[in-house]
């Protein structure tokens, strides 16, 4: 229902295809190529003053203007182990279309980081241009590559073919995936893998005790549901995934000004970053016990919505006074978290476009991270760190804890302080959290906001990346 923008045959050059050779260049490097090279090479880099600055292509012509090669420059990276898929997903847009292959020797790593750099700069969102209307820029025919030599070529294809599928889910407008087509595009994920599927919709939902999840989604024409994924060993290890899969949120009967709903068809980033990491790890035979949970809800206004001051029994049996009807993700969160912490996984990840405070704390590019586990946060610091894909640990500050309490009920869902709203949201999900050991939240953005090669303005799978990498670390490959 929702194939990912990769058209890989547009992408990758079959083996054994002929090929122009394509040269990585750091500004240190270029003196040294230009000596090895033919004279006539040499003179037509400084005839287009080309110093190796980031971003820049040149193609190299032969004797009879044929295109025998082309540079790629790098800037002042010093180390190639710092080759980030960022530095080099342009290069797709901007050399000619032929067939290339690596002609720069790199290690395994920073040369799977070049093919995932090349396959994510290949991404394009066409379901929702006509032939017509699809831009005149876009060139029938693409440049493509040959795998460089010593990368496992499917784990990258697999990583960035979940990434485009959740960048696609993101993309998505409320009219072609709410609640029900979140779902269908979750069922059709675990038919590809042979994966166990459930989801309980509407009134059944009550029925199974998932209220705060029935109340948040009830006043829609799209029932609310919760998406249920099992697979893998049930000998191995648990690992649980979460997200948040608000397809679009007005607010509530606490509506959003116009200029904030604008982007609201991402709200249920969470979710596929949540289902595309599923993707990943069920495509490459992870050796873990898989079940991701997914609250598919579009919080709307109608007369049936629930309201400011309600109080609502959650499925651990918290009850929740509604300060804000939209603070809604951290509701439906909450059910779903008391549901997996009861089988204490061996690791619980929950990911959401939970609140503007941590973009006002880090920006859009920098998740912010909270964990119940210390050694969890560091590792996925670093393992963002070293996939170019970013987080921040925050802290889970037990003295703002009391800040969210009511007076009528257990718990509010918003805090009485306007200051440190990441934190609160966070302290607010831990009181779902009390026998998984390993924990962690991630608040993130899910949307680029500005054009960066590789990067267009529109949906970004942030975290799913780093969780594969860390996944992988602690239960092997």
């Amino acid at each position: 229902m929702f194939p990912a923008g990769l058209e890989l045959d547009q992408l990758l050059a079959p083996p054994g295809a002929p090929a122009i050779p394509l040269w990585l260049l750091r500004e240190s490097d270029l003196a040294a190529f230009k000596a090895a090279q033919p004279t006539a090479v040499g003179a037509w880099l400084e005839q287009h003053a080309f110093v190796a600055e980031r971003h820049r292509v040149l193609g190299i012509p032969g004797s009879s203007g044929e295109l025998i090669g082309a540079v790629a420059g790098l800037g002042p990276l010093e180390d190639w182990s710092k080759l980030s898929l960022w530095q080099v997903s342009g290069l797709i847009e901007r050399l000619p279309a032929r067939d290339y292959l690596l002609a720069t020797p790199l290690a395994a790593e920073p040369a799977a980081q070049f093919l995932l750099g090349w396959l994510s700069g290949g991404y394009r969102l066409t379901r929702f241009t006509s032939g017509a209307a699809a831009p005149k820029t876009t060139p029938a025919v693409r440049a493509r590559l040959l795998p460089p030599a010593g990368v496992d070529t499917q784990a990258v294809v697999n990583q960035a073919t979940a990434c485009a599928w959740a960048r696609d889910l993101i993309n998505a407008p409320a009219s072609a995936l709410g609640p029900g087509e979140l779902a269908e595009a979750a069922r059709a994920l675990a038919a590809e893998f042979a994966a166990e599927f459930r989801c309980l919709v509407g009134d059944d939902l009550l029925a199974q005790n998932y209220p705060l999840v029935h109340a948040v989604g009830r006043a829609s024409a799209q029932t609310p549901r919760l998406i249920d994924i099992r697979w893998g060993d049930p000998a191995k290890p648990l690992v649980t995934l979460i997200g948040k899969g608000v397809c679009f949120d007005s607010g509530g009967l606490d509506i959003k000004p116009g200029a904030g709903m604008l982007l609201m068809k991402k709200d249920m980033g969470g979710a596929a970053v949540a289902l595309g990491l599923a993707r990943c790890l069920m495509a490459r035979a992870a050796p873990i016990r898989l079940r991701v949970l997914i609250p598919a809800v579009e919080n709307s206004i109608a007369g049936g919505a629930y309201r400011p001051g309600d109080i609502l029994r959650s499925r651990r049996g918290i009850t929740v006074e509604i300060g804000n009807t939209d603070a809604e993700g951290r509701l439906i969160l909450a059910d779903a978290l008391a549901e997996a912490d009861s089988e204490r996984p061996a690791l619980l990840l929950d990911f959401a476009t939970l609140t503007g405070a941590a973009r006002v704390a880090l920006g859009p590019e920098l998740p912010a991270v909270f964990s119940n586990n210390d050694s969890l946060a560091a590792d996925l610091k670093r393992c963002g760190d070293l996939e170019v894909d970013p987080v921040w640990p925050m802290p889970l500050w037990d003295s703002y804890d009391e800040e969210l309490s009511s007076r009528i009920a257990d718990i509010n869902n918003v805090a009485s302080s306007s200051f440190a709203g990441a934190i609160f949201g966070a302290l607010f999900l831990r009181r779902f959290v009390s026998a998984s050991a390993a924990w962690a939240h991630f608040d993130l953005y899910a949307w680029n906001g500005r054009d960066r090669p590789g990067r267009p303005v529109g949906a970004e799978a942030q975290c799913l990346r780093l969780a594969d990498r860390l996944i992988a670390e602690r239960f092997g490959r």
